[in-house]
């Protein structure tokens, strides 16, 4: 009888600097230009004649990081997390927008329902990429891509990178091999050809702080890891991540595409572009901390939860960070609900700092479903420690 299991193919979708095209399309004028997202204020200045004048990153002062940028600023070496004052000694020249979370997240369902009107079978990995379950599918993976990325323009204007793959590992890499608007194939038989010249920085998990460790090693690129001897990597690394070690450098990876992930936690904070006193800036600090906890309401909502237990996180002027956590008989959803419970934990706080960050997190989540009696991630191993 002959075998007609077919072959397992995985996508990985990622939108092309997805922040600062959105913006992009906000302001077209900015086209080819370097510019950078990130930090507070700059909005541009129109003038009565209806021409936008845009903040440089050479007038920035403060704290903040870069949240993305376009690529012809990352050409200055310009990078996400990166701070804002470094990235305006590489570009000072640069344009500057400040985030719009509210915008990218509106585009970003946009290009999540344009996609699942083709493919369903979806694993929601963040605001800009996501993986698709592709085998059950008759077309051939460069018709199915085509369709997508025609789907996701006409949806917003955009365009994305695409990689297929048998599975999730390999598909992340190769939709990075081809950017902007790019769509990489990839086979198990093209793993040594096309993944092992890689530096291992590619490889999902290994974060800069591993690659240090096994650039000490000696291993630099996929080619070194997947040659290295078993007992070297379990000696340094320890059996099982070890064993991970070897498997992605062959190509290997059996982790599902998981449509439903429940979270354990949702959280927002922010950095204050200076340090906050906690009575001069008293209005300050209670405007952001209400803000935080509407935001939180906010996600809750959008996931369809509550929570039983609420936190606060601080970090003062000195780096120190404290955390306080309270839990409360019944399961909180509105902001107001999380502000009083989060005010219980700022009063087991000993304020004798100056506030750098605040945040607010709500765990212990149920569903609102379950909580209506309807019933009732994907584990990402990192090297980066």
């Amino acid at each position: 009888m002959a075998d007609c299991t077919k072959q397992r193919r995985v996508a990985h979708l990622d939108m092309d600097a997805f922040f600062a095209s959105v913006e992009l399309l906000r302001y077209p004028e900015l086209g080819g230009m370097p510019v950078v997202i990130g930090g507070r204020g700059g909005q541009p200045v129109v003038d009565a004649d209806g021409r936008r004048t845009f903040a440089r990153m050479a007038d920035y002062a403060g704290r903040g990081v870069v949240t993305t940028a376009t690529y012809e600023a990352r050409a200055f070496g310009i990078g996400s997390a990166m701070p804002m004052m470094k990235a305006a000694a590489l570009a000072p020249r640069a344009v500057r927008l400040p985030v719009d979370f509210p915008r990218y997240r509106d585009y970003s369902r946009r290009f999540k329902e344009a996609v699942a009107g083709i493919a369903p079978q979806i694993e929601d990995r963040g605001i800009d990429e996501i993986y698709i379950e592709l085998t059950a599918h008759e077309q051939t993976s460069q018709a199915l891509a085509d369709e997508l990325k025609q789907a996701v323009r006409a949806a917003t204007g955009l365009s994305c990178s695409i990689g297929i793959a048998p599975n999730k590992l390999l598909a992340k890499i190769a939709s990075e091999l081809d950017k902007p608007d790019g769509l990489t194939v990839l086979h198990a038989e093209d793993v040594q050809m096309r993944v092992w010249p890689l530096p291992v920085s590619r490889i999902n998990g290994i974060g800069p702080k591993a690659t240090q460790r096994l650039a000490r090693l000696g291993i630099h690129t996929v080619a070194d890891l997947a040659g290295a001897a078993p007992a070297l990597l379990q000696r340094h690394f320890g059996l099982t991540t070890a064993q991970w070690l070897v498997r992605v450098a062959h190509g290997v990876d059996d982790r599902p595409v998981v449509t439903v992930s429940e979270p354990k936690s949702i959280s927002r904070e922010t950095t204050f572009e200076r340090d906050l006193h906690v009575r001069h800036d008293k209005a300050l600090l209670s405007q952001a901390f209400r803000e935080l906890c509407s935001q939180v309401a906010g996600d809750l909502a959008r996931k369809a939860v509550t929570g039983r237990t609420v936190g606060v996180k601080l970090r003062f002027d000195d780096f120190r960070t404290v955390t306080r956590d309270y839990t409360v008989a019944e399961p909180v959803r509105s902001g107001a609900e999380i502000h009083r419970a989060a005010r219980q934990c700022l009063r087991r706080i000993r304020f004798d700092r100056r506030v750098r960050l605040m945040g607010v997190r709500v765990s212990r989540l149920e569903s609102l479903a379950a909580e209506d009696g309807y019933g009732g991630g994907e584990r990402q191993l990192s090297l980066d420690y």
